[in-house]
């Protein structure tokens, strides 16, 4: 996977909220608690799995849903290490990387539009909140934690008004 979770965050809500197996808002509740928790975006699959109306659902449907999300990838590697060193500086190779990884940025900003652009910023104070919190981050620096709780605060405030 080039360019971690959110490359494939497209693929899980087309997967998972397009047949109803999951409602959006839930699915975003799953995003958001996926992005404040440390480790991978993946871990999503674990609270789509739980919540999914079909299948085992519940732990179970959990473990179900990690294993098929990871499996895949840690195959591949498993797969791909041995010939990894050789294949990597090996011209067309290396310029097939590059550009795949080029790419990613533009499947990246596709994934912050859609879904968690066009859901979760549905007024102009949602915008201006966003924006106020990207650049506490970008701009001014200011520590992560601070800034996604005082976004939360502001979000659930803004929502009640």
């Amino acid at each position: 996977m080039f360019g971690g979770g959110h490359v494939v965050l497209p693929l899980l809500q087309e997967a998972v909220v397009r047949p109803g197996w999951v409602p959006a808002g839930d699915f975003l509740a799953g995003y958001g608690a996926a992005q404040a928790l440390p480790g991978p975006l993946f871990t999503i699959a674990a609270f789509l799995g739980a919540k999914a109306s079909v299948g085992p659902g519940g732990a179970l449907g959990a473990a179900v849903a990690l294993a098929a999300i990871f499996l895949p990838g840690l195959l591949l590697v498993y797969g791909a290490l041995p010939f990894w060193d050789r294949l990597r500086v090996k011209g067309p190779a290396r310029g097939a990387l590059d550009g795949i990884n080029a790419a990613v940025v533009g499947i990246l900003a596709a994934a912050l539009y859609e879904p968690v652009w066009t859901s979760a910023v549905t007024r102009p104070l949602d915008a201006a909140l966003a924006l106020l919190a990207f650049a506490a981050l970008a701009v001014a620096r200011f520590p992560v934690l601070p800034v996604v709780l005082l976004a939360a605060l502001a979000g659930a405030l803004a929502a009640i008004a």
